[in-house]
């Protein structure tokens, strides 16, 4: 585990510090404000980097509806920004603070480093599809950026896309420009009691199917209080007119499937904050978390076959969230119930120890896997940048 904590307040400054570690061939831990070193392999490094020194909004166009902001910028300073002028990030990014026992918010640089996106990505897609440019440093030092601040201004590779996603390992993020939208001005959420988790995807089947614009589709195994489950919720957003009007249909579209009841404004968004945070899960500070994603049919087959007594399902059944016991054979079944219905899996939180012990995600294709090796040697030619945080050797 790193010890020295580097922390630039310039992007200038980040550069030369790991130009300084690429001559020195020295490996860098990249972070943010750490709030998820429990998160996939740990790093050993003697020294952190973090992009904490880097804060404050650049750009803000509520008219242009994009935002840009240093990457170490803490999450709530952007979304209170976007709500005073009525907008929102699209992906509903989720901050999982108490899911790893954090005390500082995420940074939208670690945002986009990890991809994390929260129920509305079935709606309005992930974190990096609404990325419009970058700036970041390479395993040299060397500042690069791709994309920009308009629509149409991506050519050639698209860096964005290629650096959402892989955890600081091949470049480090120093400013971040999105796309926003305005923001729902109410919420309604239809939740319906089903007798088990087959029957509860075919609820939200049924209501992403529906013409009525759904933007969150989960599956609580043990419902809420006061709401026994299995339920399966769907959310309706737009202006309160709007959503009472598709709320009452979509609930006289699914009456036939189980006992149905409609859950109002502050109600449903208290709701859905607690299902972006994964807190339905219920796991305890010492087991482990994992994600599971999978073709919505086939999550309550991956959670009988984990054998895991907790569970959530999002984005429609598509993305299956199981807590146990942190055991190597507790992995081996989620790892065994992702291959056989042809998902993918991922270790999302554990003891360092289990993380450094097993395959944290799945192996990549040969062919996938020797383009990756090209493009780390191209943009981290030393490897010094979170060596061994998604694979070890890598």
């Amino acid at each position: 585990m790193s010890t020295e904590v580097l922390a630039p307040a310039t992007e200038a400054a980040l550069s030369a510090a790991i130009a300084e570690a690429a001559a020195a061939g020295e490996p860098l831990a990249i972070e943010g404000n750490g709030t998820k070193r429990a998160f996939l392999r740990p790093v050993q490094a003697a020294r952190t980097l973090s992009t904490r020194g880097l804060g404050g909004i650049t750009l803000y166009s509520p008219s242009e509806m994009i935002v840009s902001a240093w990457a170490g910028t803490p999450l709530p300073e952007i979304e209170a920004a976007l709500a005073e002028k009525g907008q929102h990030l699209i992906a509903e990014p989720p901050s999982f603070g108490a899911l790893f026992g954090a005390s500082l918010p995420p940074t939208i640089g670690g945002l986009l480093s990890t991809n994390l996106s929260g129920p509305r990505r079935i709606a309005g897609g992930a974190m990096r599809d609404h990325v419009m440019g970058i700036r970041a440093a390479s395993g040299t030092g060397e500042i690069f950026r791709s994309g920009g601040r308009v629509l149409k201004n991506v050519t050639g590779l698209d860096l964005c896309k290629l650096l959402a996603g892989a955890h600081g390992t091949l470049g480090v993020i120093t400013e971040v420009t999105l796309k926003v939208l305005p923001g729902p001005a109410s919420s309604g959420t239809v939740a319906v009691r089903v007798a088990d988790l087959a029957a509860g995807v075919r609820v939200l089947s049924a209501g992403l199917g529906s013409p009525f614009g759904v933007s969150g589709a989960a599956l609580l195994p043990g419902g809420t209080p006061g709401r026994p489950g299995p339920l399966a919720l769907l959310r309706i957003e737009d202006f309160s007119d709007s959503v009472a009007y598709r709320c009452g249909r979509l609930r006289a579209d699914l009456a036939a499937l189980g006992e149905v009841t409609v859950i109002d404004l502050e109600e449903s968004r208290a709701l859905w904050a607690s299902v972006r945070e994964a807190e339905p899960l219920g796991a305890t500070p010492d087991e482990a978390i994992w994600r599971v994603s999978v073709r919505p049919t086939a999550g309550p087959q991956v959670v009988a076959a984990a054998g895991l007594d907790k569970a959530l399902l999002d984005w429609g059944g598509g993305l299956v969230w199981l807590a146990g016991p942190a055991r190597p054979d507790a992995h081996a079944r989620v790892v065994a119930a992702a291959e056989a219905t042809g998902g993918t899996f991922t270790l999302f939180r554990a003891p360092e120890p289990l993380r450094a012990a097993v395959a944290v995600l799945p192996e990549e294709p040969a062919a996938l896997g020797a383009i990756g090796r090209r493009v780390k040697a191209v943009l981290d030619p030393m490897g010094i940048l979170n060596p061994g945080r998604m694979r070890a050797g890598l």
